[in-house]
């Protein structure tokens, strides 16, 4: 899963940093999914590699403005575009009644089919909030002043790898029977001989694995859900010496996430979501955040507007 952030600052966009929006780029698929919709979300497609037209999913953490204020315009601009197959939103109860009130009362036209689904009693039960074939989305109530939800994202197990030579040896011709094989399947070739995917195949491998957790005080229920990932993206709006605030607002700070990053023995750590009040030439700058999470998770990077992460685990599973 490839990752790349579209706005990483909290409350208000700056100069380098946009408001929150997070895009996905799954494995073997032109598709896209889509974490929060900060205003100008889509002017960070066009300064991107990203195709808004592969968008298939969009998930909201919490109805604050600089989480869904681009929201409207995005879906709008699909609209005029007519190159939209149809996109699937999940988020709080009232995500419904405030796209179809701003896009009713702006005239906007949606040339493709959208559903919109409440995840608040889902995550409450801890049920699952989507699956496919590949993919298993889970979430999590967060602790802020409007109902909020951290999100993750599980890849199924992976077929393990195939013995290409052993097949080579056996004289199985290469080409679709290969990919049955690697699939588990049983083939019967013309000349009669019967072969089992299994015997050519390791064990299967890990599939990726990541949280997106944003806006929250330190929450219990985030260790919880992000238990073993292998990529933590949350919030650190305030610094350790901000904590006041952070109580306050109900925000996370660096060290917040980094106990949780800790606490949940996940692989990386990512910091996203920065306070304005941390530009450079302040007294705190976005790398003292970085230092005050690194002093508690060593393995932790500081997210940037354009950043890309790749995850990958190469580990297997009995």
């Amino acid at each position: 899963m490839l990752i790349t952030f579209l706005g990483t600052s909290s409350g208000v966009p700056t100069r380098s940093r946009n408001v929150s929006a997070m895009a996905v780029r799954l494995p073997q698929r032109s598709e896209l999914w889509l974490f929060d919709c900060g205003e100008g979300t889509q002017h960070q497609f066009l300064r991107s590699d990203l195709r808004t037209s592969q968008l298939r999913r969009i998930f909201i953490t919490h109805m604050h403005g600089d989480h869904i204020y681009g929201l409207p315009g995005l879906l709008s601009t699909l609209g005029l575009a007519g190159k939209s197959l149809g996109l699937d939103l999940y988020g709080p109860n009232n995500l419904k009644d405030f796209l179809f009130s701003v896009l009713n009362n702006s005239a906007s036209r949606i040339s493709y089919p959208i559903q919109i689904s409440s995840i608040e009693k889902l995550a409450h039960e801890n049920k699952v909030i989507f699956e496919d074939k590949d993919f298993i989305v889970r979430s999590t109530p967060l602790i802020h002043r409007v109902p909020a939800f951290a999100y993750r994202v599980d890849q199924k197990p992976k077929p393990g790898k195939f013995d290409i030579d052993k097949a080579i040896a056996l004289n199985i011709p290469p080409g679709p029977i290969y990919s049955q094989l690697q699939k588990g399947k049983e083939v019967t070739l013309p000349d009669g001989r019967s072969f089992k995917g299994k015997e050519f195949c390791g064990p299967k491998r890990a599939g990726s694995s990541f949280v997106y957790c944003t806006d929250t005080i330190f929450s219990e229920s985030v260790i919880k859900l992000a238990t073993g990932t292998d990529l933590l993206i949350h919030e650190a709006t305030f610094s350790h010496a901000d904590a006041n605030l952070a109580y306050q607002r109900q925000h996370s700070t660096s060290t917040m996430a980094a106990q949780i990053a800790l606490e949940a023995n996940v692989g990386q750590l990512v910091l996203t979501h920065l306070s304005p009040r941390y530009a450079p030439g302040n007294q705190f700058s976005p790398n003292d955040l970085l230092t005050e999470a690194k002093a508690i998770f060593p393995n932790t990077l500081l997210a940037k507007d354009f950043l890309q992460i790749d995850i990958q685990k190469p580990a297997t599973v009995s």
